[in-house]
């Protein structure tokens, strides 16, 4: 194992939380995992420590409740580990009117979504800084770069992540720790049916989770500030800058709303 290099990967029982933690334990880094899914962490961790040797350590824990971040914040203490990637991976989104969709649900994904996002960046982020090596590698969406209407909460939380994420790259770079907000577009996921986004278009025909992974981790590596994969995705971001704001809020509206 690459001495002293623990990852923490948040989300990691599915999807793109999954296969970045695969990607970290391929190179060497110890693991400590975190998901709601226990069951799911301890398989992966067998898998991964049976693979590549390191060491795994899974924690079943919901970030989206009071005092989970403490929690998990305590529980590195305990098991000595030292956080040298923060992996910032769990998340979910909700498809619908902003007035109709459950209160409560909402602000659970703020509290995910961002909530939990710069709490866990304030916990380890001095400690890159002390040590001069690490970083935070964030999964923000192409959602943070608009608005969403019937999906305000989602890409609002997104647009939060892609700030913060470029904020704190400037001010860890000299410091000698990385900063990524990785932005990818439609990926199949287990997102898809928690957001109610099942039979969109794009969706059907997305990548898969093992590919965008890969591609999020070599941004994170080369220290890329943010990394939008695909050309497609590139030129749209391009696009919308050059029209006004309404175009894309509009087509948006159309995209979330529609059966």
């Amino acid at each position: 194992m690459a001495q002293n290099r623990w990852t923490l990967v948040t989300g990691a029982s599915a999807g793109m939380g999954l296969e970045l933690a695969r990607l970290f334990a391929k190179d060497g880094h110890g693991l400590v995992l975190v998901a709601r899914r226990k069951d799911r962490l301890d398989q992966l961790a067998a898998e991964l420590s049976g693979q590549h040797g390191v060491p795994v350590k899974t924690l079943g824990l919901d970030l989206a409740a009071p005092g989970a971040v403490k929690d998990l914040v305590d529980f590195t203490v305990r098991e000595g580990v030292d956080v040298h990637t923060l992996v910032n991976n769990a998340g979910f989104g909700l498809r619908g009117a902003f007035h109709e969709l459950d209160a409560e649900r909402q602000d659970e994904m703020v509290r995910l979504n961002v909530g939990a996002v710069t709490s866990l960046a304030r916990a380890f982020l001095p400690g890159m800084i002390a040590r001069r090596e690490g970083g935070i590698l964030n999964l923000a969406s192409m959602a943070a770069f608009q608005s969403g209407p019937y999906m305000a909460v989602y890409y609002a939380t997104k647009a939060y992540v892609l700030s913060f994420s470029e904020a704190l790259h400037e001010e860890a770079k000299d410091h000698g720790v990385k900063v990524s907000a990785f932005c990818p577009g439609p990926v199949q996921t287990e997102f898809v049916a928690i957001a109610g986004l099942e039979g969109r278009p794009r969706f059907d025909t997305a990548p898969d989770a093992a590919s965008m992974a890969r591609a999020g981790y070599d941004a994170y590596v080369a220290n890329k500030a943010i990394f939008i994969p695909g050309l497609f995705n590139k030129l749209g971001i391009f696009m919308e800058r050059l029209v006004p704001r309404s175009v894309p809020r509009s087509a948006v509206k159309k995209f979330n709303a529609s059966k």
